[in-house]
């Protein structure tokens, strides 16, 4: 484990006045409603008592988290800076530019937009603007109006169809993309029309000629790269040219790996700021920063990004994009590099581990962030190792595998991630143990029966013992890693 982790996310040594803050804070909510700052405190507790492996989670820092907590929260202000809808916003254009400009510097972005609420909003902004660049804008040229209000009905219903009709090809939820890329109960797989791609049945890595095949057959508007359980690295220059051979414009989602990308990790072809149209990401997860999103792009789309709010958003969240902008500076010291790089060899000691113990990895390992294990070799679904392992004190997530059986609810697969407990300080001893713990939890749960007194996809029985010397060894680690050190909340 390198040093230096930890200290970027101010859990090294928190003062007396930033205890003080979180007291009070509470004191002040409970005088309201007790009860939420009585949940507030259990969270705290539960946090720090658990394993927690989920991918897409992570801890703030404490300048982050109190920065949610202002007046900003109060303001109205639909808009761009500069040009708002509501008075007295000039304090909400300095956030607001602020957070811009710490995003386009730590990523190298010509453009960035820190108004979505969510990585979701980020691709319905992302999706819209370059519907609008790529179709509505043309249409509207050739019809000679300035904007759709100058539209006959006839004309508006025509565009309507048009903009309806547009093609986008994502990778399949059940290889590693994202309910956003195209999967059909989501608003993206009913705008557009819509076909997947996969990995290889073989490896379960990217085929990037099988894509190009798919893409000149499809030929798709848009095409999306990305991944939120997907264990390697993807070459995003090639994913650009295959988009350029068929017209497409490259949409990257890197929420995942963002972190991996602003620590340097991923860097040359790897990284997809240099050659995505679009990129959109979440500011939480391996970013260390407070739920929400952003848009990066080139800048042929900034004037349609900017439209986001009311195209897509409602009003801006100021309070939260304070917080991303104190969270981006953070990202652009020195030390989020080493936090960064720490990641990914913290996911290689989980993935070594698995594998010394024999369990079965989608694609045998990790380049990135995460590790994807497939639970059918112990004889479950991953709802039950899902529920086994939180019994045990291990916070994580069932997901999809290639092909899975058991469909995306209960599911064949439980995916681990390391930003969180990279966090915290674990390094490669620490990882390898979780390893050895999961492995014990999965071997010594069973599958229940229903009530008929067939098999089940959801109970389990985790045999006697196993539980209470899970939590024992994990509480030995998380001791020696305390979450937010000296925060006491009485």
């Amino acid at each position: 484990m390198k040093p230096g982790s930890t200290s970027l996310c101010g859990m090294s040594d928190l003062s007396s006045l930033t205890s003080s803050a979180y007291q009070q804070a509470l004191e002040v909510i409970a005088s309201v409603e007790p009860r939420i700052a009585e949940a507030t405190r259990q969270e705290l507790a539960d946090q720090r008592s658990s394993l927690k492996l989920i991918a897409s989670e992570n801890y703030a820092s404490p300048a982050v988290l109190l920065t949610m907590g202002t007046w900003f929260s109060d303001k109205y202000a639909e808009g761009t800076v500069g040009h708002r809808f509501y008075a007295a916003c000039q304090n909400v254009d300095t956030v607001e530019s602020l957070a811009a400009e710490h995003a386009r510097e730590l990523f190298g972005a010509p453009y960035a937009y820190a108004q979505p609420h969510s990585g979701i909003d980020a691709n319905l902004v992302a999706f819209w603007s370059i519907l609008a660049n790529r179709v509505e804008t043309p249409a509207l040229e050739k019809l000679g109006a300035k904007n759709v209000n100058e539209l006959t009905e006839a004309d508006w219903e025509s565009l309507r169809a048009e903009l309806g009709n547009q093609r986008l090809l994502g990778m399949s939820l059940d290889t590693g993309g994202h309910l956003t890329h195209g999967f059909r109960p989501n608003i993206s797989g009913k705008m557009f029309h819509q076909q997947q791609y996969g990995t290889d049945p073989e490896s379960g890595l990217l085929d990037y000629d099988a894509l190009r095949a798919k893409a000149k057959e499809f030929k798709p508007l848009v095409l999306v790269a990305g991944y939120s359980a997907y264990p390697r690295r993807v070459n995003f220059a090639k994913m650009r040219e295959i988009a350029d051979e068929v017209g497409a414009v490259l949409m990257v989602d890197m929420a995942h790996f963002a972190g991996l990308v602003a620590g340097k990790v991923f860097t040359g072809e790897e990284n997809p700021v240099p050659y995505a149209h679009v990129t959109t990401t979440t500011t939480h997860k391996s970013l260390r920063g407070p739920r929400g999103g952003l848009v990066l792009a080139q800048e042929e789309f900034a004037a349609d990004i900017d439209r986001g709010c009311p195209m897509v958003l409602g009003g801006p969240l100021s309070h939260v994009m304070a917080a991303k902008a104190v969270a981006l500076a953070e990202a652009r010291k020195p030390e989020f590099g080493t936090y960064a790089q720490n990641i990914a060899d913290n996911a290689k000691s989980l993935a070594e581990g698995f594998n010394k113990r024999g369990a079965r990895l989608v694609t045998g390992g990790t380049d990135n962030h995460l590790v994807l294990l497939d639970v059918t070799s112990f004889g479950l679904t991953g709802r039950q190792a899902e529920s086994a392992l939180l019994d045990a004190g291990v916070v994580t997530n069932r997901n999809s595998i290639p092909a899975d059986p058991n469909g995306a609810w209960y599911t064949s697969g439980i995916r681990f991630g390391t930003p969180a407990l990279t966090t915290r300080g674990f390094g490669h001893d620490e990882f390898d143990k979780v390893a050895e713990l999961v492995v014990d939890v999965l071997s010594n749960t069973q599958p229940g029966t229903t009530r008929a007194g067939g098999p089940s996809k959801a109970s389990y029985v985790l045999a006697e013992g196993v539980a209470d010397r899970t939590h024992a060894a994990s509480a030995e680690m998380l001791d020696k890693h305390p979450l937010y050190p000296g925060l006491e909340l009485t």
